[in-house]
């Protein structure tokens, strides 16, 4: 069996009874960080039974081969990673891909996420919201990720480096307004955590001194769009905006369609029509 277990992503006495229980009986032991691994049982005083090895970005391809055997031998692999849930912008969709289809059972040991810690106390809409993990760190790929998402109308959960917050924050700014309400969460249930709640360019502003620490950052979404008029004219227009914030055609396309009410086929005709002379 493969059981992925939570960590926690401050405080150690968030750790469930299960994820000690996992840790003392599991035969192998696979961790993002073998360090931070030893401390975590330190504070839970536990001592792991099995063996240990380290599972991180740069070994997954390696290990998984290994990994799924000793499943297939019968022991039992727990992976860990640093905090919150294993394969959530951390390794372990690999292994657990690779598990399932070798046949192995996959289980869960839940416990702290910041996704959803940040979202509760973001103070957004919560009933609808999507997890967008980690923003290309590239300035031109990371606005045009945040154009593809401007009209996005679920609330939206980033991670994010504390070095890389300001810039963020920024490009959010321009793709999806300086008044579209958000909130920075930065070292979530730790000593100095801080939630700063406000639109877009008060964030900015915080963040130009500098921002240390785990960050996450909630977004509102979108605005309920005003439905286009039946007209080509400002269909047209509309997917020409669109295209000029870094919209891709055929997406604008469809955005506007939505917006108006109409097939596709009739905003794409009217796109891609000569127009009249004169």
């Amino acid at each position: 069996m493969l059981v992925l277990a939570a960590t926690p992503i401050g405080r150690a006495d968030d750790a469930s009874p299960r994820l000690a229980q996992e840790l003392a009986t599991a035969d192998v032991v696979a961790a993002e960080d073998t360090r931070r691994l030893a401390r975590l049982a330190r504070d839970l005083g536990v001592t792991v039974g099995g063996r240990v090895v380290s599972y991180f970005e740069g070994n997954e391809s390696a290990r998984t081969p290994s990994l799924v055997e000793a499943m297939l031998a019968g022991e039992r692999v727990l992976l860990v990673t640093d905090a919150g849930m294993p394969s959530v912008s951390d390794p372990g969709y690999r292994l657990v891909v690779a598990a399932l289809d070798a046949g192995v059972d996959v289980a869960a040991v839940p416990g702290p996420s910041a996704v959803l810690t940040a979202l509760a106390v973001s103070g957004l809409p919560v009933d609808r919201f999507c997890f967008e993990g980690f923003l290309p760190r590239k300035g031109g790929e990371r606005s045009r990720r945040l154009a593809d998402l401007a009209t996005e109308p679920r609330t939206m959960v980033f991670f994010e480096a504390p070095h890389r917050t300001e810039a963020a924050l920024t490009a959010m700014r321009e793709a999806f307004g300086e008044d579209r309400a958000a909130a920075v969460c930065r070292e979530l249930t730790k000593t100095h955590e801080e939630v700063r709640r406000g639109p877009l360019a008060d964030l900015v502003a915080w963040a130009a001194d500098g921002v240390r620490g785990e960050v996450t950052i909630v977004v509102a979404g979108a605005p309920p769009a005003a439905a286009l008029p039946a007209d080509p004219d400002a269909w047209r227009s509309a997917v020409a905006a669109l295209e000029t914030s870094g919209t891709p055609r055929k997406q604008a396309i469809s955005e506007v369609a939505r917006s108006a009410a109409v097939p596709k086929r009739e905003v794409y005709d009217a796109v891609h029509k000569p127009l009249p002379p004169g």
